[in-house]
């Protein structure tokens, strides 16, 4: 009879999507359910991921805390009652506000539990748990916020990548065109439909392009309207689920910080522009882009301050030289060679079969 293991997760892609890889490498070895808050369920509810809704408060309202914390009382029960009715073994948290209640049970039923930390800043939900948790799963070594006392419950692994992301595909080329994808992280990101439309349209005239463009609902007819009217080739598009066939297509990404994302494009062998958004928490996005950065691999633009004639310049240099270019997809090459599916199954499965796991 399979070990039953359920996945707590929720919120943005940032979170859901590592959930989602690690129910992918585990499901042939253990009875997998997920938990998720609302807005993780437009992840899950289109595949046949076995997932429950536990809505977790905020804390952020201090007029709003009594009734907070008593809805996380009433929420932690509900997951002592989750947790004893699937019988379930093994906890796996990829973090976030959302994963407490239920980590509050596992802790009370002395229930395993795992912390995922896809980001270079471990993340204030885990930096709570690290005390009862079994082991903390993450891509790097040099985990900011760590505290020393709990470096040796630090696993490093190579980056939770979805499948289709390791799958080729083979596209027709357009002639002559440079492609630049931009895309936003899970909801779109409003400051690159208001900073690079002029950008685009400057290059254009240096550089046949055509531009991938995630955006919000709201922006998407002003965005095909706008290239259309300026003759640049586009595909705009909100959410899709087939990200890496758009993705493969591309000769550059104009992109935010989030983990899962630079993993992804990192994988595939695309160079990337990265525009950390200020506002995460602990500068996660930016200290995620500075691992790539280090090595070489990508560009790092500072949103605050921002300017048009020096970034434009560099696109310029991008697809015109593309010395700097072709300098970096050849780092990235390098710095993937060791990451595919079948080394990171068997790196997972060791952790929570508890046998020793081989160095990275």
């Amino acid at each position: 009879m399979k070990k039953k293991v359920l996945i707590s997760t929720g919120g943005s892609g940032g979170h859901v999507l590592p959930a989602i890889t690690i129910h992918d490498h585990l499901k042939s070895n253990y009875e997998i359910l997920i938990s998720t808050d609302l807005r993780g369920v437009k992840y899950l509810e289109k595949k046949n991921y076995r997932f429950i809704v536990i809505n977790t408060p905020k804390f952020n309202n201090l007029l709003l805390l009594p009734l907070s914390l008593l809805k996380m009382i009433i929420l932690t029960i509900k997951s002592l009652i989750i947790l004893k009715r699937e019988k379930i073994s093994i906890l796996i948290s990829t973090g976030g506000y959302m994963s407490l209640p239920l980590c509050l049970a596992a802790k009370i039923l002395s229930i395993k539990t795992y912390l995922i930390e896809p980001n270079r800043v471990l993340g204030r939900a885990n930096r709570f748990f690290l005390n009862f948790a079994e082991k903390l799963i993450c891509y790097s070594k040099d985990l900011i916020n760590l505290p020393k006392k709990f470096e040796q419950k630090q696993t490093v692994i190579m980056p939770l990548i979805r499948k289709k992301y390791y799958e080729k595909y083979s596209f027709q080329k357009e002639d002559d065109l440079s492609t630049i994808i931009i895309i936003g992280g899970s909801q779109g990101a409003k400051i690159f439909d208001k900073l690079l439309n002029e950008i685009l349209v400057n290059i254009s005239k240096f550089c046949p392009l055509k531009v991938i463009h995630q955006t919000s609902e709201n922006n998407k007819d002003i965005l095909k309207k706008f290239y259309a009217e300026n003759n640049i080739k586009n595909k705009v598009f909100t959410f899709n689920e087939n990200l890496n066939e758009l993705l493969e297509q591309s000769d550059l990404c104009i992109t935010r910080g989030g983990a899962s994302t630079l993993a992804e494009l990192s994988i595939l062998n695309i160079p990337f522009v990265i525009f950390p958004l200020p506002s995460s928490k602990d500068n996660h996005q930016y200290e995620n882009a500075r691992y790539y950065k280090d090595r070489d691999c990508c560009w790092i633009i500072d949103q605050n301050s921002f300017d048009k004639q020096k970034f434009e310049k560099l696109l310029i240099e991008i697809f015109v030289k593309k010395d700097e270019y072709l300098t970096k997809k050849n780092n990235l090459k390098k710095l993937n060679f060791q990451n595919t599916w079948n080394n990171v199954n068997q790196n997972l499965l060791e952790i929570f079969n508890e046998n020793k796991i081989s160095k990275i």
